[in-house]
């Protein structure tokens, strides 16, 4: 034993380590699940303080640029009997975006890019859920996205975390997500080819049940 770990000490580590294992703090959740089917069916809304959007682009070449859009609001009817039969609704406030920069948070509101004075939020639609014929975990949504008064159809591609109590007791679904736009479809050529025209979005959710009307 190294001099400086002296046998009381040892001793104070296993009897803490004994007391949180005892007491629950690091034992497996039998009540969540990581299966599908045993989720919840009901209407689910986006907990905002955990859900938002990376959004990622090429800049000039020299690096991928990476900002959030954050206080998204989100709806989602889960059906895990007929996943077909799941919608999702999504609004996306652009005034809300997070560039690590303050003078790129304003340009960005302006006519080059979002034009927030006319299209302050942007929305997603779904029109169909499919699962993954050989993993239940992944599905692939095919909805609508208006971003500057322009609808495109986008293609998320979902995969399922987990569902269950939160800390706070609240039953949860939890879903990481991937997409890609091209922005110039919505109108947005600022800078372009300079600034890359794909961008690259990745979606985290936590979805809390609502109660039964």
């Amino acid at each position: 034993m190294h001099p400086m770990i002296r046998p009381a000490a040892v001793a104070a580590l296993t009897l803490a380590g004994a007391a949180l294992l005892s007491a629950g703090a690091v034992t497996a959740r039998p009540d969540l699940t990581q299966t599908p089917a045993e989720v919840r069916a009901g209407t689910y809304a986006l907990d905002s303080d955990h859900g938002k959007i990376t959004w990622s682009v090429n800049h000039l070449g020299f690096s991928t640029y990476y900002g959030q859009f954050v206080k998204v609001e989100a709806q989602l009817v889960l059906d895990p009997a007929d996943p077909s039969a799941s919608r999702l609704t999504a609004t996306v406030p652009l005034t809300q975006v997070d560039s690590n920069s303050d003078g790129l948070n304003r340009h960005l509101q302006t006519p080059d890019f979002f034009d927030t004075a006319n299209h302050p939020t942007a929305a997603y639609v779904s029109r169909s859920v499919t699962v993954d014929a050989d993993d239940a975990s992944r599905a692939t949504v095919v909805g609508d996205l208006t971003l500057r008064g322009v609808t495109r159809p986008v293609t998320i591609q979902v995969t399922f975390n987990q569902a269950g109590p939160s800390m706070g007791g609240a039953y949860k679904a939890g879903f990481d997500g991937e997409a890609v736009i091209k922005r110039s479809e919505f109108g947005i050529d600022y800078a372009l080819p300079a600034v890359g025209d794909e961008v690259k979005l990745h979606l985290e959710g936590e979805f809390v049940l609502q109660p039964s009307a």
